[in-house]
């Protein structure tokens, strides 16, 4: 009866001098390159990239790869092959979370469950026992769990920083038109609750409430810049009635147009 091998697995610390170089390669082994101090840069899949303490390297297998260390630097490498992890992992989660060859950088939470991880890895490494390797196989899934999370988180902050600058961007531009929050809304075919969320969240303050200073910024301009009457730059800048313009005006500035015009001009 044929014996049949063990997975392959290999953490280690790579140490460089300044300048040293580790020129264009590839493995057949998937790779997660974590650096430890120092820094240099990385050409990766066609790209290049700085290299600092904490920066991941998430390197699929037969990517083109290469290393030049401008100081000092030390990394720790983690490569495997697929028979490390179960099968599940291997058809839901391997191919996910080695999607892209790329540079990562996990938030705090994320970065100090990983450099734990590598901690506990390294210990069983050096410490090995009979249990040893399938220690270090959950270790390798709880790796992989954390590269796909914080890749989706990523990717829903990256979006959400996306819309909510095209919403501020409209309400800048089109202030004139917006009629209300469901007006808003319907223009930008976003829900009202989702739109409120995400301008809060990175502004701190509603869509509405952010339109209503961007017209009194612009009505305090053609104040003092124009010679136009209130009425018109009542309209210019948006407001339904004359009557609203001033309460709002008062509570935003602390005085009347006509006071505003009249004591700063």
């Amino acid at each position: 009866m044929e014996k049949k091998s063990l997975p392959f697995f290999k953490l280690y610390e790579s140490n460089h001098k300044e300048r040293d170089e580790i020129k264009k390669h590839s493995h057949t082994t998937y790779q997660i390159l974590y650096v430890l101090k120092g820094c240099g840069m990385c050409y990766l899949d066609g790209k290049h990239y700085e290299l600092e303490p904490d920066i991941l390297l998430v390197i699929a297998p037969l990517t083109i790869h290469s290393i030049l260390a401008k100081t000092k630097m030390t990394v720790l490498v983690l490569e495997f092959d697929a028979g490390v992890v179960s099968e599940d992992i291997q058809n839901h989660m391997l191919a996910e979370a080695f999607e892209q060859s790329k540079l990562r950088k996990l938030n705090t939470f994320d970065g100090s469950e990983f450099r734990q991880l590598l901690r506990k890895m390294l210990y069983e490494q050096s410490n090995a026992d009979h249990i040893s390797h399938f220690v270090i196989r959950i270790h390798i899934a709880e790796m992989i769990a954390i590269l796909i999370r914080s890749k989706r988180e990523s990717y829903v902050v990256d979006q959400n920083v996306l819309r909510v600058e095209r919403l501020k961007d409209f309400i800048e531009r089109r202030y004139f038109e917006i009629e209300s929050a469901d007006d808003l809304s319907k223009k930008m075919n976003m829900s009202k609750r989702y739109i409120q969320q995400i301008f809060n969240e990175h502004f701190h303050c509603t869509p509405m409430q952010y339109l209503t200073e961007v017209r009194i910024g612009l009505v305090k301009q053609l104040l003092l810049e124009t010679d136009n009457d209130i009425v018109s730059i009542c309209f210019e800048a948006g407001f339904e009635s004359l009557s609203t313009f001033y309460r709002i005006f008062k509570n935003y500035v602390g005085v009347s147009p006509n006071v505003y015009r009249r004591t700063r001009k």
